[in-house]
């Protein structure tokens, strides 16, 4: 530890080598200052229901990327490490020798016992060996201002992100007043509530369930022509930023497959509807937790399964991109602490959310309907 401080003493500010997860990090803090900008125009904003979806969809953005701009700093942190412990005897060697040629003493202490003969082999080998040292104590500046950069990196961005979760918070707080005074949706139909009632009481599965909605309509028009095509079938985004775990087909743990796939999603995440619909259920469900069942089109239905918190209710029309629910609230430890494991791992993804695609009462793969990522 005390050749590590005394090293520590040698860095100068900034390391060029560091700017890869630096430049990370600072985007994702100016992705976070973007966000809380809105969050304070979202409260004077006129629809802030809008407002308040796109920032929290910014502030979800801009901590995803503050994550794995910190994972890879803390990556980078530890291997720097591990290699300056691995060398430490190197290290000490290096400055003992860079100290012993720095001294200014008389010109006798470089006089060698065979006489001058010996003592100029002697200052040629020094001459020899001088830039390679000089060498090797750069790239050990460079190493040791790297592992200052990304130790005072980590900590910053980690109280930006704190900062950053504490307006998310507040963002969600508004998006639920907001959805809880709305009143402007337009009403396709109204859902008869004993009619409701006696499905769910009656439906043992999500598909049963999902076949009988149509009977708990009553007073059904055609959704509003603005509204009914937004965004083509077969190119739509996810409806919640997460990792795909399960596809349609494949089966659990428990050795069990369903006709839909299976996200896994960072606490709290926003569901949004990837295309406008008319809402047909939103409330709880048998096992699955908060559903929200949407209709895009005439015969097709999509199941959101998994919700700890559902928005509006059946027989609204809803336009692309509004917020339909909240995924659970998890283990916080897990959600807001970065590592060095991969998302693609499900790192703090501790919530996952069921999406279903029926056509004609029929399941049909959801790939066919959403723009899946590389490897998804």
């Amino acid at each position: 530890m005390i050749l590590r401080a005394a090293l520590l003493s040698l860095i100068l500010a900034g390391s060029a080598a560091a700017q890869s997860p630096a430049a990370q990090a600072q985007a994702a803090v100016e992705e976070l200052d973007q966000a809380a900008i809105q969050l304070d125009a979202a409260s004077s904003a006129r629809d802030r229901v809008k407002a308040l979806t796109a920032t929290i969809r910014a502030f979800e953005d801009g901590l995803a990327a503050m994550r794995d701009g910190l994972r890879q700093a803390a990556i980078r942190e530890r291997a720097l490490s591990a290699k300056l412990t691995s060398q430490e005897a190197e290290i000490s060697s290096l400055l003992s020798a860079l100290q012993t040629m720095g001294r200014a003493d008389s010109p006798t202490a470089l006089l060698h016992p065979s006489g001058a003969v010996g003592t100029a082999r002697a200052g040629m080998l020094l001459a020899d060996i001088g830039p390679a040292l000089n060498a090797s104590a750069k790239t050990l500046r460079f190493d040791l201002e790297e592992v200052q950069t990304l130790r005072s990196l980590q900590q910053n961005a980690a109280n930006r992100m704190s900062e950053g979760l504490t307006q998310l918070q507040t963002a969600r707080a508004g998006l639920n007043q907001a959805m809880a005074e709305r009143t402007d949706l337009p009403q396709r139909f109204t859902a008869d509530p004993m009619r409701a009632a006696i499905l769910i009481a009656s439906s043992e599965t999500l598909a049963g369930f999902a076949s009988g909605l149509q009977q708990i309509a009553v007073n059904e028009t055609a959704p509003p022509l603005e509204l009914t095509a937004s965004r083509a079938i077969g190119d739509l985004p996810l409806p919640v930023q997460g990792v795909l775990l399960r596809r349609a087909g494949e089966a659990d743990a428990a050795g069990v497959a369903r006709p839909g796939l299976l996200l896994a999603t960072r606490p709290e995440a926003l569901v949004t509807t990837p295309t406008a619909a008319t809402i047909r259920y939103a409330g709880p469900l048998l096992d699955f937790g908060q559903v929200v069942i949407l209709e895009p089109q005439a015969g097709s239905l999509l199941i959101l399964a998994g919700l700890a918190q559902s928005y509006g209710a059946a027989g609204q029309v809803i336009s692309e991109g509004s917020p339909v629910g909240l995924m659970g609230t998890g283990p916080r430890v897990a959600a807001e602490n970065p590592s060095t494991g991969g998302d693609g791992g499900g790192t703090g993804r501790s919530e996952t959310l069921y999406i279903e695609v029926r056509q004609d009462d029929a399941p049909i793969d959801p790939a066919t309907w959403f723009a899946l990522g590389p490897g998804e």
